[in-house]
């Protein structure tokens, strides 16, 4: 949390404020940068090469962006145990959700990530066409949604999910859905939790976009516990959320709005 003479000190608010503008105009600027290429290599090139650039484009430019958030921003990463999990095949990575820049930060580890989006922020046009080029997965037809996560893989992806279907509203964890559970299940691919933990809920359901971050911001991502493929989908879910929600409870960085 912000130190109470830090947030007295009207230095240190304005300074708060040029932050969120960096930190915003930051991530505007690179999507921008990167858009032009990203539509019209949408349309020339085949899945089998355009994929993997786009993926490895939008790896780079999160670490870019989480370079200048740290740089600049007073923003603490560690990612570091994200890194554990580059060489070891298809995986279903299933998070817990409290912040916008959750995805951000495990795919800026991560050079074979595929997230399954918000099909607002796919039709998005600063987002839309790199995740495009980087087939990503829409979310607004369930069915297809499964089958493409499946798919993915199969080819040996690891897929980013979050199993509360939207940021976290009641802290440390909201219902989780059964989606993860059904598609490890049809895939076979094991699920591997990550658990992501903030100082603050910043960017948070509660937190509005514009509102200021209250910094030095700190936020760390673990790995967690892995487990097998499940039989019993509505059994696994239960536990899976008892399990999000014994180890977020017990960590200090966890924090509510």
């Amino acid at each position: 949390m912000t130190d109470p003479g830090r947030r007295a000190n009207p230095l240190w608010t304005a300074y708060e404020q040029v932050a969120k503008f960096v930190g915003l105009g930051a991530l505007a600027l690179i999507c921008l940068w990167w858009l032009p290429s990203a539509l019209i290599l949408n349309r020339l090139l085949p899945r089998r090469h355009g994929q993997p650039i786009g993926r490895r484009m939008i790896k780079g430019g999160f670490r870019f962006y989480l370079w200048i958030l740290g740089a600049f921003c007073a923003c603490r990463f560690d990612l570091s145990e994200l890194d554990r999990l580059r060489g070891e095949g298809p995986l279903l990575l299933v998070a817990n959700h409290p912040s916008l820049l959750d995805a951000v930060m495990i795919i800026s580890r991560l050079p074979n990530a595929v997230c399954v989006m918000k099909a607002t922020l796919m039709d998005n046009i600063l987002f839309g066409a790199a995740a495009r080029l980087a087939r990503y997965i829409r979310n607004d037809e369930p069915l297809a949604m499964i089958l493409s996560a499946r798919e993915e893989l199969r080819r040996g992806a690891q897929l980013v999910f979050f199993p509360e279907g939207s940021r976290t509203t009641n802290f440390p964890v909201d219902t989780c859905l059964p989606t993860a559970a059904l598609i490890s299940a049809r895939s076979g691919v094991p699920l591997q939790t990550v658990l992501i933990e903030f100082s603050t809920p910043y960017l948070g359901k509660e937190w509005p976009l514009f509102r200021k971050p209250e910094l030095p911001l700190t936020c760390r991502v673990r790995v967690g516990e892995r487990f097998p493929p499940p039989r019993d989908i509505a059994a696994f879910t239960g536990r899976l959320e008892e399990y999000f929600r014994r180890e977020l409870a017990a960590n200090p960085l966890s924090t509510a709005a």
